[in-house]
């Protein structure tokens, strides 16, 4: 077997080997968690030398210079031995680095790396998905705008209720994404930096390094702090960040979760009606037995991920409830999966929905002919009023409708014709004084209220301002492998 083809006798998750991007794999990678270890001691390092201890330039460099010099067979060596990833890293950067070997991890604990480490993870992470969001919106957003006019049914309870628009059905999409791009705006926009806090969070180790300065030690924290790139720190902690801060993040994704999914079911809805669908490939294979199937499998792999975003969130709560004290180590397993997992499924779902949103597919001729079919029975109202004011009875007006509209029914569903109630209303003379106002009283664009103005306004009011931060940071077009 080739030393470049993957190991096909060893599980991979189908997250990172079938659906999730090159740059999310890459920020969940082992390569930027122990390169990230390395820059944060060094972080420590150059705080440590700036506030007056013991460290000089050419450690600094000779750490500098190692920061991806990464020996991962002596790593798992070191933690076979020790049983401590941290140490077996310390020990590893330590054998490249002989001169700064004595100052490296100088006062810290474990949690100084490894958490650190997690937050610029889940801030960087954050950073890749919010334009592909914001993507998606941008496209919903000229897909509605383009359709605002177009009536259709809408429907409460799966069952014909009034008539709406394409564009304005987009837009409750839209409106429940851009709820999910402000949430992630703030959940990142929040993230504290863990920062220089020692073993239980006291700074013990830090106040003797500097001999009892406070002033110092709170300055280093400053330091490193900036360095990662993060405006804050926690000032209070135990030996982790808060644990609450991931329940934060994956309430976001459990969130979104919920968004897509029902996004996706509408579309696969709208897909078995034939009114809209989801774009197919030409040599794309619906079904291995059935040639004509048009299966909605974007939208379907969508709401599968989505369900698993959803109950992802039940393991950082319950994480963050069972921290003892200062913290137990029962976190770290979880976390190990359920972080990158969360990360690489809203990121697998943001790139399958943006080649959905890309290649929207609308059928307005069955558009119309399904509301041919229902808008007679919806303009009952409409043709009662157009009675009453040639003089006519409403009670009497409304029985008469009720009958013709239940003879029509029938014939719909006992013999499968098309609606005739309108025929059927044409040939009472009951009717007679509103003949020539029934075609009037049956256009789907009376029936919209408010629905193209609402797009507009939701469009201007909303979503450009939403957007306008992203205008230049937009997703170029996708392309899935599977």
């Amino acid at each position: 077997m080739s030393q470049d083809s993957p190991d096909y006798n060893t599980y991979r998750t189908p997250l990172a080997s079938r659906y999730a991007s090159t740059e999310m794999k890459i920020n969940f990678s082992d390569q930027k968690k122990f390169s990230t270890w390395r820059k944060l001691w060094l972080y420590l390092a150059q705080a440590e030398k700036e506030l007056g201890l013991d460290i000089t330039d050419e450690q600094l460099a000779e750490m500098s210079q190692n920061l991806t010099n990464i020996n991962y067979k002596q790593a798992a060596m070191e933690e076979k031995k020790f049983k401590h990833d941290v140490m077996a890293h310390v020990h590893t950067f330590g054998a490249v680095c002989p001169k700064a070997a004595p100052i490296i991890h100088l006062g810290a604990t474990s949690c100084y790396v490894g958490d650190n480490t997690d937050l610029i993870v889940l801030r960087d992470g954050f950073e890749i998905l919010k334009p592909k969001l914001a993507t998606c919106i941008h496209l919903l957003r000229n897909f509605a705008m383009e359709h605002k006019d177009l009536p259709c049914l809408s429907y409460t309870h799966l069952q014909a209720a009034q008539v709406s628009t394409v564009g304005k059905r987009a837009c409750i999409w839209a409106q429940d994404l851009l709820m999910d791009l402000k949430n992630m705006e703030r959940v990142s926009s929040e993230l504290r930096f863990r920062g220089v806090k020692g073993t239980t969070g006291t700074q013990a180790s830090f106040l003797t390094l500097f001999d009892g300065d406070a002033a110092k030690v709170k300055e280093l924290d400053r330091k490193v702090t900036e360095l990662a790139g993060f405006k804050s720190h926690f000032i209070i902690c135990g030996q982790t960040y808060p644990r609450k801060v991931d329940a934060e993040v994956l309430s976001v994704f459990a969130s979104f979760g919920a968004t897509v999914h029902k996004i996706c079911t509408d579309i696969r809805l709208l897909s078995s009606f034939k009114e809209l669908e989801e774009p197919f490939e030409a040599e794309q294979i619906g079904s291995s037995a059935m040639p004509y199937k048009r299966n909605p499998m974007r939208c379907e792999r969508i709401c599968s991920l989505a369900r698993l975003l959803i109950s992802l969130v039940i393991n950082p709560l319950q994480t963050a409830s069972v921290q003892w004290m200062e913290r137990t180590l029962d976190d770290s397993a979880n976390r190990r999966v359920v972080l990158p997992e969360a990360f690489l499924g809203a990121d697998a779902i943001l790139m399958t929905l943006q080649t959905i949103f890309e290649g929207l597919v609308v059928y307005p001729k069955v558009i119309a002919k399904r509301l041919e079919d229902e808008l007679p029975f919806m303009a009952s109202e409409n043709i009662i009023m157009a009675m009453v004011k040639e003089g006519g009875n409403r009670q009497e007006c409304h029985e008469k409708l009720r009958s013709l509209a239940i003879q029509s029914a029938s014939v719909m569903k006992q013999e499968g014709l098309p609606c005739d109630l309108i025929a059927r209303i044409k040939d009472d003379s009951y009717f007679q004084p509103i003949l020539s106002k029934l075609d009037s009283c049956v256009n789907p664009t009376t029936f919209i209220g408010m629905s193209s103005i609402q797009v507009k306004n939701f469009i201007e009011d909303e979503v450009d301002v939403a957007l306008k931060n992203y205008k230049n940071n937009l997703v170029k077009s996708v392309k899935l492998e599977i």
